[in-house]
């Protein structure tokens, strides 16, 4: 395993991250000793970070209770932020919630630190100062090693950087960003961003929700379709893809899922992907493609399908920016709209 830099924490990582989302029994695996058997044999075959987040049912208590005694082999990353109950301050990035979601995961995980602690989504409501001041207390605590967002804009990144240089503050040293041959949208300006502010990059989704697998094809009625997609036209765009890259693979002699992997990694500003397998089946098919890298001539005929910087299609779950979803943001008022 060739391991690489967290950024500039001094941490090594392998390229290849284990997501614990389907380690959880109300949504994944619903057998924690099953799961505890793949967590240990991606410890075996030298994959060292694992990622969680409180908002993932019981993934936490789950990877917490399968570390007994293989604590001191992990980079454990979790994640908070996202509402975890009805009550609105349950959630967020006020120094109010991240210190008790933090005591929290700590006592799910069963450790004394969080070797990585990120935000899951921006939180617009909080000021930066005010996240950066906690989260700096807890890596002085020893609470936690060091701490991240997910999903937040380039722009932003840019000014948590200025925000912490101006305080005197810890600053962030990782982003988790969407990425895959079908979404190549942060190429244009967070992973540079993330380049020039010697950040590690972690990136989920890989198999662009199950797009990617090569079970997914023209014409097929499946569960993987079914639970993937909302719209027929985004069904139709990011198909026409998939059926250009799966001759490619073939040609390649590769799975869809190596494929995808690997193109994941080769980009430099990337530090490494997520598995995200439920069961130890999918684990074993992802973990044969370990060593694959992909030739220059192999990763050019994937630019010519997909573009460097764009995205095919839009991700569910991706993180729409106030500016947008606010329509009082991006509407004058009537009466200002005219020009004269």
């Amino acid at each position: 395993m060739q391991y690489r830099p967290l950024g500039r924490t001094g941490i090594k990582v392998s390229p290849y991250a284990l997501g614990a989302l389907m380690f959880s029994t109300q949504v994944g695996n619903p057998d924690p000793d099953d799961s505890a058997r793949i967590i240990h044999k991606a410890l075996d075959a030298g994959i060292n970070l694992i990622d969680t987040a409180d908002r993932y049912g019981d993934s936490e208590d789950v990877v917490g209770r399968a570390l007994r005694g293989r604590r001191d082999d992990v980079v454990l990353a979790t994640k908070g932020g996202m509402p975890m109950g009805t009550d609105p301050n349950q959630g967020g990035a006020s120094r109010r919630w991240i210190v008790t979601a933090v005591e929290n995961s700590l006592r799910r995980l069963q450790t004394d630190h969080i070797d990585l602690y990120q935000l899951q989504r921006p939180d617009p409501s909080t000021d930066i100062e005010e996240t950066l001041s906690v989260l700096t207390d807890l890596v002085r605590s020893g609470k936690i090693r060091a701490f991240g967002t997910s999903m937040l804009p380039a722009s932003d990144l840019v000014e948590a950087h200025w925000a912490a240089e101006r305080r005197g503050l810890e600053r962030l040293r990782t982003e988790q960003p969407p990425y895959s041959i079908l979404n190549r949208g942060i190429e244009r300006e967070v992973l540079p961003v993330a380049q020039r502010y010697g950040m590690g990059v972690l990136v989920w989704g890989p198999l662009g929700q199950g797009m990617l697998t090569g079970r997914v094809r023209r014409g097929q009625d499946t569960d993987v379709i079914r639970a993937t997609f909302n719209t027929a036209f985004r069904n139709e765009q990011r198909l026409d893809v998939v059926e250009q890259l799966i001759p490619l693979a073939e040609e390649a002699g590769l799975p869809m899922t190596h494929l995808a992997m690997a193109f994941a990694i080769a980009h430099p500003g990337v530090t490494s992907a997520l598995l995200g397998a439920r069961t130890m089946a999918q684990f074993d098919d992802l973990l044969a493609g370990l060593d694959v890298a992909l030739s220059d001539e192999l990763l050019d005929r994937i630019d010519a399908i997909v573009p460097p910087g764009t995205d095919v299609g839009t991700l569910d779950q991706a993180f729409v920016p106030p500016s947008l979803q606010e329509l009082d943001r991006r509407r004058r008022p009537l009466a200002q709209r005219s020009a004269g």
